[in-house]
């Protein structure tokens, strides 16, 4: 990889954003209204049309300034405006190669650079997540941090800081998967299982419930003990050869599993690993691996609707709102399904969130990187998801929950949260609607 600019200018020549796609744009404004820090702020230089206007003056000449990066660094990466898009412009390519870039060439400040130090040694390692568990369970069971907020000595840590305390999740007890578990009934198909970073670490009964509901479909489930990170952090923030590191390692550690399916239950995840070709383009080795790799990924719900149902299906008499994960409806297009899952629930009641299109602001780690517009986003949403009246809402991101769940706490307020496949499992196991309602 070549630091050196091949001409003057704010990019190298190595994948910078391309000329071509940058080309698709007409600049209609089509994605205005989908773009969440455009209806934050109202100015175009923090819409996409906006930013890839930026991108074509960096590609003839113009410098990569602070205050360019900064209209960089506020998308949240989203992809909203690629689902609203006439045109078709690949958004997501262009943002994810300039951000690169700007890892690559922009110098930043002490603090920053020690945030996202702090950031990218802790949260794509699972064992280095799981090790907090412990800790983290001591502090919420000590309530320290309710001392903290009474004295007033949580508002002089860092906004970066405070975030990640209020962001931190229950700890539960956490179930040990095994390596294979075998299909209930007729073998349907052989599905590799990614247990996640933070899934694995502070949401294991997610993928607990994802493993039941395979084995009940009729899937004999493979679980890589040896799995890291795939990488999605990483490649949605710029730092590209983390991220191929990363994403060699998952693919030499699913090589010779022998899997149908690979099944992802994080949506920004699942984005990330339907990616693997353009990331390892450049990797000989491994750019076929990437294609055979990606061409098996689905996401839990995606597979399940492949398949069709075969396990029976118990009342929920419960009422929910649906959240639809930006990486999952936009970034791949999957909002149909989990619907059409919930939906064949007996007794269930789905209620859709008003400007759903719109992110909580969680997006990866942009909200302990830009805490205050994630902030405002994710009391937006906490207030449209309360106007439904649901008593239980519903998500396919780990970051999407802890997001809103803050958010619903600075209003005072709470709602039972869950992910898709916990509503499927106790639907299948008969375990009644006061099993999620807690």
């Amino acid at each position: 990889m070549t630091e050196t600019p091949a001409r003057p200018g704010a990019f190298d020549a190595f994948h910078p954003p391309q000329r071509e796609l940058i080309d698709d744009c007409v600049h209609c404004g089509f994605c205005l209204p989908s773009c969440p820090t455009y209806d934050l702020w109202g100015e175009e230089m923090d819409s996409p049309r906006g930013r890839i206007y930026l991108m074509k003056e960096g590609l003839e000449g113009e410098p990569l300034t602070d205050n360019v990066v900064e209209h960089f660094d506020a998308c949240l990466g989203c992809m909203a405006c690629v689902t609203a898009c006439p045109s078709g412009v690949q958004y997501g390519t262009l943002i994810t190669e300039t951000r690169a870039q700007v890892e690559r060439h922009h110098e930043r400040g002490r603090f920053e650079k020690l945030l996202r130090t702090t950031i990218f040694t802790l949260f794509p390692y699972p064992k280095r997540l799981r090790a907090m568990r412990g800790p983290l369970a001591l502090y919420q069971r000590s309530r320290l941090g309710r001392l903290l907020k009474r004295t007033g000595l949580m508002d002089k840590l860092p906004a970066g800081l405070q975030v990640m305390e209020s962001l931190a999740p229950p700890i539960s007890r956490a179930e040990k998967l095994p390596q294979r578990i075998p299909a209930r009934g007729q073998r349907r198909a052989t599905v590799g299982m990614i247990t996640g970073c933070v899934q694995s670490a502070f949401f294991p009964d997610v993928n607990a419930a994802t493993a039941r509901i395979l084995a009940a479909e009729g899937c004999d489930v493979v679980v890589p003990p040896s799995q890291g990170c795939c990488g999605a952090l990483s490649e949605h923030s710029g730092r590209e050869e983390e991220a191929v590191g990363f994403a060699r390692e998952l693919l030499d550690t699913f090589e010779a599993s022998g899997v149908d399916h690979v099944v992802i239950n994080s949506a920004g995840c699942g984005s990330t690993l339907k990616e693997y070709p353009r990331l390892l383009q450049d990797d000989p080795v491994y750019r076929e691996k990437a294609e055979r790799f990606s061409s098996k990924v689905r996401d839990i719900a995606e597979l399940l609707v492949e398949l069709g149902p075969v396990a029976e299906r118990h009342p929920l008499p419960v009422k929910i709102a649906y959240h639809d994960a930006c990486h999952l409806a936009h970034g791949q297009g999957i909002r149909s399904q989990p619907r059409e899952l919930l939906r064949a629930i007996p007794e269930l009641q789905l209620s859709e969130i008003n400007r759903a299109e719109l992110c909580c602001g969680s997006a990866g780690v942009y909200n302990l990187l830009q805490p205050e517009p994630a902030r405002e986003l994710g009391d937006r949403k906490a207030a449209n998801v309360l106007d439904t009246g649901a008593e239980l809402l519903v998500t396919a991101n780990p970051g999407c929950s802890m997001q809103i769940r803050t958010a619903l706490e600075r209003r005072g307020e709470s709602m039972s949260m869950a992910h898709t496949v916990q509503v499927l499992d106790a639907s299948i196991r008969g375990a009644g609607a006061d099993s999620l309602l807690r």
